[in-house]
């Protein structure tokens, strides 16, 4: 009856059932390899012994595993491998360990320890225990790529390209300012000429 009272108060999550007055339970996760082992703790402010149950979420089945008094004593639950399972005491009847070893998948469940205190059966706060053959990988973190800075080119257009000395640029001016040059030393010429022929008739005169 106390085993289907408790199924029960487990399913419907009843408040006020649930403390940790009483009871501390660690760790809350466990994610281990099979064939592996491992130990819940759980630590008692007062009791004369330690019931150990498994939830199954896979099998919708809540299922009593052991139970250690102060001396010593241990009760298993029908159809439960005795050694895979051991509860040990631990500072002065403070504190008990749920021992598994050669662990399975089958094996994963939530797993409370609970005391009897006035004709109630309290429980811990769980211990969520996974069996997996590999572990998981962890989430590979995603680096932002650097924007690359944009590459400039640069192109020098054809009338900013060094010219050499035969560059039309160069002798069309030059070859312009010589003939302007010449263009006006034509009539300055000419008149020196005529001066010169008066000046030569005006000393035959005399």
């Amino acid at each position: 009856m106390a085993r289907l009272w408790l199924h029960l108060c487990v399913c419907l999550q009843i408040p006020g059932l649930y403390t940790a007055r009483l009871l501390t339970q660690t760790p809350e996760h466990v994610l281990t390899l099979t064939n592996n082992k491992t130990e819940i703790l759980c630590e008692l402010k007062e009791s004369t012994g330690v019931y150990w149950y498994r939830w199954s979420q896979e099998r919708q089945h809540f299922e009593f595993l052991v139970f250690s008094n102060i001396l010593g004593k241990t009760t298993y639950g029908t159809n439960v491998n005795q050694d895979k399972f051991s509860v040990r005491e631990a500072r002065s009847h403070s504190s008990y360990s749920l021992h598994i070893s050669h662990l399975q998948p089958s094996d994963s469940g939530t797993y409370y320890c609970s005391i009897s205190q006035s004709s109630q059966l309290l429980l811990g706060t769980g211990t969520q225990l996974r069996v997996v053959d590999v572990l998981p990988l962890p989430p590979k973190t995603t680096q932002t790529p650097q924007s690359k800075k944009p590459v400039l080119w640069i192109t020098k257009s054809k009338t900013s390209r060094r010219e050499g000395p035969c560059s039309p640029l160069v002798w069309v001016p030059l070859a312009a300012g010589v003939l302007l040059l010449l263009l006006g030393l034509v009539p300055t010429a000419h008149r020196l000429y005529r001066l010169r022929r008066r000046l030569r008739l005006r000393i035959h005169g005399q």
